[in-house]
């Protein structure tokens, strides 16, 4: 549209150029013509009479000769009569062509009209037509043209603003769209306005958070079904652990799954509900040292040396509690699985200024392959792949990352770097 109405002003003053000049030259035709007028009206006078008072008569009857811009030139005998304009080479030239023409001359054109007379041969009639004569008009009527000209472009000026005023705040509308819902806000829905190309990219991005709506709430309803289904088989576990009785086996037994009966709770109410902005405030020093204390009982069976750094210092990140829970489980759950029973860890929280890095590290043999380690899926231990990739979106969900290598424990070291509130 805005090249539409650039292309249309661009012929519009094109246009405009040739007709300032067809206007001139107009006026230009109009002067010599009404110049051809005077010196025709002399005519009949000149072939009834010679008398020299006669001619200056007739000359001063017309409005050229009263303005003095008439002139009659007869032969050399008879000279010229009225007020000339021209040079003597200019009517020699006039009486050789025999026809009727112009001369150019500083202060104007003369019009030189031939006349053949029995009496002296070739007579010219001179009528004159100053400067002024032949532009009249012309400056008021560019003037008026560039009136028009500034108009048409002031107008596609102002429409132009309009046109990219409303795409402006279509795209703006539709980019703070895109922001909120890559926020997580799932009910933003932009006005399907602007240009049509704008509003059909409008249309369809309300289309898409439709859809993606709609997608989240089926994997939500999913999850919370799967979960479900798991307190079937949690509440067997939990009746057979009682039934062991009394002893520290039977009673890690009971923690182990009543821990996870809340996790799967707390996973089912996340799905169902949504997960709102105010859960995404953990205390990552909390969450260490609550899974310390589940995870302790069974580094003691195992004869597992473990240390803790950093977590008696609050640390709070933008994660809920049960995602950063599940991140820190599947790195210890790592460790158990891939180590040596006595094998050493440590834990460590470690604060800056704008990211708080949780490490795991052990003293095992490390990673062989870290970059097939860390991709989704990949394991070559039996399991299914996904605990680093767990803890990795946890922390780029906060704006973090996950970095694997080797430790000074020497063996693997993961440090879970998550950006702090």
């Amino acid at each position: 549209m805005l090249v539409a109405l650039a292309a249309t002003s661009m012929v519009a003053l094109a246009f405009l150029v040739p007709l300032a000049i067809v206007v001139r030259n107009a006026a230009y035709e109009r002067a010599l013509g009404e110049a051809e007028k005077q010196a025709t009206a002399l005519i009949p006078a000149l072939v009834i009479t010679t008398k020299p008072q006669e001619i200056r008569q007739a000359i001063r009857s017309t409005q050229y000769g009263a303005q003095q811009r008439l002139a009659v030139h007869l032969n050399a005998q008879n000279g010229t009569y009225g007020t000339s304009h021209i040079t003597a080479k200019d009517l020699a030239q006039a009486q050789n062509l025999a026809t009727a023409s112009t001369v150019e001359r500083p202060d104007g054109v003369a019009y030189l009209q031939p006349l053949a007379t029995s009496a002296d041969g070739i007579a010219i009639i001179e009528a004159f037509v100053p400067h002024e004569q032949l532009t009249r008009g012309v400056i008021g009527t560019w003037w008026a043209l560039a009136g028009v000209a500034v108009g048409l472009v002031a107008g596609s000026v102002l429409v132009a603003d309009r046109l990219g005023a409303r795409a402006v705040e279509a795209t703006r509308a539709l980019a703070e769209g895109a922001r909120r819902m890559g926020a997580g806000d799932l009910s933003v829905r932009v006005p399907v306005t602007g240009p049509p190309e704008v509003a059909e990219a409008g249309k369809a991005f309300n289309a898409m958070a439709e859809r993606v709506r709609h997608l989240l709430a089926a994997e939500r309803e999913v999850v919370a079904d799967l979960s479900h289904r798991l307190r079937t088989p949690l509440t067997a576990l939990l009746l057979d652990a009682d039934a062991l009785g009394q002893g520290s086996s039977a009673d890690r037994i009971r923690t182990a799954v009543q821990g996870l009966e809340r996790e799967v709770g707390e996973i089912i109410k996340a799905a169902r509900s949504g997960l709102r902005a105010d859960d995404r405030d953990t205390d990552a020093a909390s969450v260490v040292r609550e899974r310390l204390v589940f995870w302790s009982a069974l580094a003691d069976d195992q004869d597992r040396p473990w240390t803790v750094r950093g977590a008696d210092k609050p640390a709070h990140v933008p994660l809920a509690r049960t995602d950063l829970t599940a991140a820190l489980d599947a790195l210890l759950g790592n460790v158990f699985r891939y180590t040596p029973e006595g094998t050493r860890f440590a834990v460590a929280l470690v604060h800056q200024a704008d990211l708080v890095a949780l490490v795991v590290e052990d003293a095992g043999e490390g990673i062989a392959d870290i970059a097939r380690a860390v991709r989704r899926g990949a394991s070559g231990g039996g399991s299914t792949g996904l605990g680093l990739d767990i803890a990795r979106r946890a922390a780029e969900s906060t704006g973090g990352s996950l970095h694997v290598d080797r430790g000074p424990l020497g063996g693997a070291r993961v440090q879970l770097r998550l950006r702090r509130l």
